[in-house]
């Protein structure tokens, strides 16, 4: 039986019993390990949703408080974690619904970097190769590419596409998710 089987077979803590403090350092654990399983597949991603359901399965801590308020804070000690032992930045690994890291993952990288990275998703592309090859995935010959999720390759190519049928037109980004904003001037996916 593995060690995640017999983990199952515990009862649940209240992350409120424990105290956010600790909550989050336990998830920030689990979070590591749960990335470190998505590196050994190369491409391989995991979203903001599917990593906090695993971190409360894998730690048995859970919370009734919505993801987006602390998942945030998870990935930013994983990246301090990994920076503190010179690996690549797990936390690239996680995506948001529409295939980006987003902003937090920014600022979580300059926090440790010390400065801007321009455009996330590029770097992220970057670190997850990287996580890949650091991390035992069975790269392709020539080491692989780094690569932005398929879903966000497309919508940019479709953004491109349409700024080239009408150049004059601006192009309004989402600065959340630095993808091209509807007419309605609202982001699709973030609000």
């Amino acid at each position: 039986m593995s060690d995640l089987q017999e983990t199952r077979d515990l009862p649940y803590t209240n992350a409120t019993a424990i105290g956010s403090e600790a909550a989050r350092a336990t998830w920030a654990l689990a979070a590591r390990e749960s990335l470190i399983a998505t590196a050994g597949t190369y491409h391989a991603v995991t979203t903001f949703k599917e990593l906090a359901d695993a971190v409360q399965e894998r730690s048995r801590v859970r919370t009734t408080q919505m993801r987006h308020h602390w998942i945030g804070d998870v990935l930013a000690r994983v990246t301090v974690e990994c920076a503190r032992r010179g690996e690549p930045l797990l936390a690239a690994l996680c995506v948001d619904a529409t295939g980006s890291v987003g902003a937090g993952y920014a600022a979580a990288v300059a926090e440790v970097v010390g400065d801007d990275i321009g455009d996330p998703d590029d770097h992220a592309a970057q670190e997850r190769l990287a996580c890949y090859g650091h991390f035992g995935a069975e790269l392709p010959r020539g080491g692989g590419v780094a690569a932005l999720t398929p879903m966000l390759q497309k919508r940019r190519e479709r953004a491109r596409k349409s700024r080239a049928t009408d150049p004059d037109r601006p192009v309004r980004v989402c600065p959340s998710c630095h993808t091209a904003v509807p007419a309605s001037g609202v982001c699709d996916y973030c609000d």
